[in-house]
């Protein structure tokens, strides 16, 4: 099966990596490495963004400092980073670690070149620590590190399986979009993706994905152009 996207910046949630025992579904980030390992098989090249809502969130620390707590985030993306890569080396998928801020011990020092020439070489690479900034939540990191890499389309795997037009939460008359732009989505405020995130998105005319990460195996589904999420376009 040909892929319909060379390459793409996969967005992981943090959430959906965890299980009801621990904070990190190891044997689950396994899996994804093996379906990963299936899509660079295929051609792809593949980067990664992931999350830390199974560990923090800045906005959890109510009466802290915001961007000390924005901090502990960034830290929290690099220990999930760190699992990802370690199993999906395990995988056989040759994987590096790029982080936004300095931590030499732990992980490479980003850079847009750098990136780039692992891509091509045939190795995934994981961005750590978001935007190396506070206020930025890591999918509008992904959306950056997508702009800068120049991905053809963002892979947002989250613990929702699309983009509806309410809270199928809290509304039971939502309806599940399979298309949708990020004007609709910015005018409407549906919080499924960061707003600063849908506004870079964009502004540079860059295809999103969104799906569940129910299955690993929905990731290979979408990479070859078959899914049942919400594509997102300008």
């Amino acid at each position: 099966m040909s892929i319909a996207y060379k390459r793409v910046l996969l967005k992981l949630s943090g959430e959906a990596l965890s299980a009801e025992s621990s904070i990190i579904d190891y044997d689950y980030i396994r899996e994804i490495g093996t379906v990963v390992r299936r899509c660079l098989d295929e051609g792809a090249e593949i980067a990664v963004v992931v999350g830390a809502g199974n560990i923090w969130r800045g906005r959890q620390g109510f009466d802290m400092d915001r961007v000390r707590a924005d901090q502990m985030g960034m830290l929290a993306t690099v220990i999930n980073s760190l699992a990802i890569q370690d199993a999906f080396i395990a995988e056989g998928v040759e994987t590096v670690v790029m982080s936004a801020v300095e931590m030499n011990t732990f992980a490479d020092q980003y850079t847009q070149r750098d990136a780039v020439k692992a891509l091509e070489s045939g190795k995934v690479v994981v961005f750590g620590a978001g935007t190396g900034n506070p206020f930025f939540s890591t999918d509008t990191g992904a959306v950056l590190r997508a702009c800068e890499i120049g991905a053809d389309a963002i892979l947002m795997a989250k613990s929702i399986d699309g983009v509806y037009t309410a809270d199928p939460k809290k509304d039971p008359e939502a309806k599940k979009l399979s298309e949708t732009t990020y004007d609709y989505i910015l005018e409407n405020q549906l919080g499924v993706i960061d707003m600063t995130a849908a506004s870079l998105a964009r502004d540079n005319d860059i295809k999103l994905c969104l799906f569940g990460l129910d299955k690993a195996e929905n990731i290979y589904k979408v990479i070859t152009g078959e899914h049942s999420g919400t594509v997102i376009t300008k």
